[in-house]
């Protein structure tokens, strides 16, 4: 399996919501950052035990909108909705002995886009 594919499992394992199952597909050393909120995540255990424990008002839903790998490298833009909240995350992903290494994503808030640039712009939908 190359690592494309393992960041793809990686993916559709987060979609069971078995978070435990999701953390053997990490390394023995696995560190996750997010950069926005300062937090370091280290080991499978505490990856599974946040993720379980994250308030939710349903099932967890992932949709890859874009993935790159390159090397040890895999880079993904994410679609993450629990039915109710819906963000998307950038996730860089370094593997290592078949396993996901080092994690570092951003999970930027969604803002409207400012009315003095509409004549420049088209709306995403």
């Amino acid at each position: 399996m190359n690592n494309k594919q393992i960041i793809e499992n990686f993916w559709a394992s987060m979609a069971a919501n078995d978070f435990y199952a999701t953390a053997q597909l990490l390394h023995d050393e696995y560190l996750l950052e997010w950069p926005q909120s300062g937090e370091r995540i280290h080991g499978r255990d505490n990856f599974a035990a946040i993720n379980t424990n994250y308030p939710a008002k349903g099932k967890w839903q992932f949709t890859i909108n874009h993935i790159v790998a390159e090397g040890d490298v895999v880079v993904t833009d994410v679609t993450v909705t629990d039915g109710k909240t819906i963000g998307r995350a950038i996730t860089f992903s370094t593997l290592r002995d078949g396993k996901i290494w080092r994690q570092v994503e951003f999970w930027p808030d969604a803002f409207e886009a400012p009315a003095w640039r509409a004549k420049w712009i088209e709306k995403m939908k």
